[in-house]
């Protein structure tokens, strides 16, 4: 199995899987959304709120917050070896305190060290009229997307097949495949339709569909895949992605123990 990062960001990867089947990009998906862990709120004390949003809901929008997440400082707080207490190695503590008429926004949540700071510092959280306020403690702490939603760092996660075009030699050069692909795939080189980009074709088959010869032959390869995913921020592309392929194999050792 071979990897090839196309696009890196962030928040986003592009990687190219040689070697591998769609069961197993699969797994990698799943095991992205669900097993990751990731920092979010947990629990939450409210001393005063006002404002015209009940405390549940206050809380949930607290809880989808993205926080930083440093899995090689935090562990799970049933893991911890403060059994469950709640020490600096598996609970991160906020605090919010706002008075209106304003905006209450993700980066009025302070943490006790500022390496904890939301990551986007801009999300609103509810409104505050004039006399309205809102005071609370916050508890965060590591979880899976498998337990709830707010854990869960990656979305947008898909496959495609990486796409083979053969041209034969009943091509006549007629150039109307070129027009026809959307992506600028083909292109026309001494009176011959050759390969341009072959990365950028998205199986759309456009241009064997106005081929009156049968000429072009578009298809994927189920060994080679275009896996692409984001995340919130609170974990970064590849430390994600690293991630789940630890889990997963940690998984697989411990199938292949118990068969």
């Amino acid at each position: 199995m071979k990897f090839k990062f196309i696009e890196e960001e962030d928040s986003y990867i592009k990687v190219l899987i040689d070697g591998i089947t769609p069961d197993f990009v699969n797994a990698i998906r799943r095991t992205l959304m669900t097993n990751v862990p990731k920092l979010a709120i947990e629990n939450v004390t409210i001393y005063d709120n006002t404002s015209a949003l009940f405390d549940e809901i206050v809380v949930h929008r607290l809880s989808l917050v993205p926080l930083p997440t440093d899995l090689d400082l935090l562990v799970p707080r049933e893991e911890c070896s403060c059994g469950g207490e709640g020490c600096p190695s598996c609970v991160v503590h906020y605090t919010l305190s706002k008075e209106g008429e304003c905006t209450v926004y993700s980066g009025d949540i302070k943490a006790e060290d500022p390496m904890w700071a939301a990551k986007d510092d801009k999300i609103p959280v509810l409104r505050l009229l004039k006399d309205q306020r809102i005071i609370l403690e916050a508890e965060a702490e590591l979880g899976t997307g498998k337990k709830h939603a707010k854990w869960q760092a990656v979305s947008g996660a898909g496959y495609t097949y990486y796409p083979k075009i053969k041209i034969t030699d009943a091509c006549d050069g007629c150039m109307e495949c070129v027009k026809a692909c959307p992506r600028g795939v083909l292109a026309a080189k001494k009176g011959k339709i050759v390969v341009k980009n072959l990365g950028e074709c998205s199986l759309c088959k456009s241009c064997s569909e106005v081929c009156g010869r049968n000429a072009i032959k578009v298809e994927g390869n189920p060994n080679k895949i275009i896996f692409h995913f984001e995340t919130d921020g609170s974990l970064t592309a590849r430390r994600a992605f690293i991630e789940a392929l630890n889990i997963l194999y940690n998984q697989y050792d411990e199938l292949e123990k118990a068969i």
